[in-house]
């Protein structure tokens, strides 16, 4: 089977997406699925092009190399740092004119396409690409858009909304099969087209248990910090607008008499110099940025407690992949998400960790000091969340639940 693969990220870019999407090519590969993979040069840590990715002449715009998936084409991305729609729209709109040449002009004839969507964009590249190859479509839909972008207030015109929902709704209707992260995520894309299970397959997203294991938290990094024998209260992630991020500094601000806590925002983004900037006078907070991705381990063993922060409304449209990387770490976890969502149901129900109502600042507060006064169930919690990651499936079953799925759509 000839896969073409267009995808916003790919390993060694950091973003979750790429790391996620690369480990099921990986596997992929090596089930002996010939794979072309569309994507971007390297850009989401710094929201820039990587030093060593910064190619002279007319190869910066497009480049085709052989990888360990096999022929991958990266393409320039137009990053941008501003906390600005329209300047990422733009360059979510040039990278999409440059993926779709390598994806229409290739003489290869492909046996199915696979998309990753957000950028929705990606989604008619993959339309046309599947028209042009007569081949099967797979969407890959990793958050809801434009719902997400709707509900933190990202895109408020009226108008606008309406052009990304036609958009969205036509990307779903030209694909032959939508994969979704989670049975919340589905039924969005369900309410909104009609499809049945059959065209609407939930494939959850993963993580490697054997590199992420529960460390001792005396690590380099927390040396590295000076955050000593502190209980520590982690946010590691992407800093944007789905993020309730205020909740942690309230948080924080209410513990400075605590010397025996303190608070680390591990990651970037659109919002991390408004971040930085509001932190910057609070003693017991301490803002770095993204590390290397072989640091993980490291970086999630280093907190005694970890937080999710999702704004009110976006459970249902985004299901983040950080609360994988958390239970594998064996650290409990206490997430500010919708309630009845699939997040809130598995904190739950594995007892790995609390959920809170979204934006709700005395719940997510008392929450913290729950665990903050109770090391033992801190480790317990850690503990569950460890036996239940370990029971999902691997990048090698998600890989086998793709390609089987390729397999019945060219039937």
């Amino acid at each position: 089977m000839r896969l073409l693969v267009i995808s916003p990220h790919l390993e060694p870019d950091t973003a979750p997406t790429g790391v996620i999407i690369s480990a099921i090519l990986e596997e992929l590969s090596q089930a002996g699925i010939d794979i072309h993979v569309i994507t971007s040069l390297p850009w989401y840590e710094k929201h820039k092009v990587a030093k060593e990715w910064n190619i002279k002449g007319l190869h910066r715009f497009i480049k085709t190399d052989s990888e360990k998936y096999g022929k991958v084409t990266r393409c320039y991305p137009f990053p941008s740092s501003k906390n600005s729609l329209v300047a990422r729209s733009l360059g979510f709109a040039g990278f999409t004119v440059l993926s779709a040449i390598p994806a229409l002009f290739n003489r290869t004839k492909f046996d199915a396409v696979i998309t990753i969507s957000p950028p929705l964009t990606l989604g008619l590249v993959g339309w046309m690409a599947s028209r042009r190859h007569r081949c099967p479509l797979v969407l890959n839909v990793q958050d809801i858009f434009p719902d997400v972008a709707v509900q933190v207030g990202a895109i408020k015109s009226p108008r606008l909304i309406s052009i990304f929902e036609k958009l969205e709704l036509f990307c779903y209707k030209k694909a032959n099969a939508i994969s979704v992260l989670s049975q919340d995520l589905a039924q969005n894309v369900k309410s909104k087209t009609g499809f049945d299970d059959s065209r609407v397959v939930v494939i959850p997203n993963f993580v490697d248990t054997e590199k992420i294991l529960p460390l001792n938290q005396d690590t380099v990094y927390r040396e590295e910090l000076g955050l000593g024998d502190r209980i520590v209260i982690m946010y590691a992630g992407n800093l944007g607008h789905s993020q309730s991020l205020d909740l942690l500094i309230e948080a924080a601000n209410r513990h400075q008499d605590r010397d025996d806590v303190v608070y680390v925002i591990n990651g970037g983004g659109v919002a991390a110099k408004e971040l930085e900037r509001k932190v910057k006078d609070l003693p017991n907070f301490v803002f770095t940025g993204f590390q290397p991705i072989d640091r993980l381990p490291e970086v999630l063993a280093s907190a005694d407690i970890h937080v999710v922060l999702l704004k009110q409304g976006l459970g249902t449209s985004s299901l983040p992949s950080k609360i994988y990387s958390i239970f594998a770490a064996g650290r409990p976890a206490i997430a500010s998400v919708d309630p009845e969502t699939e997040l809130s149901r598995v904190l739950s129900e594995t007892k790995a960790g609390i959920a809170v109502k979204p934006e709700e600042v005395e719940e997510f507060i008392a929450a913290i000091e729950r665990l903050i006064d109770n090391s033992a169930e801190r480790t317990e919690m850690g503990t569950m969340g460890r036996l239940w990651i370990e029971k999902q499936p691997t990048a090698k079953i998600v890989a086998e639940i793709y390609k089987d799925l390729l397999e019945r759509l060219n039937k």
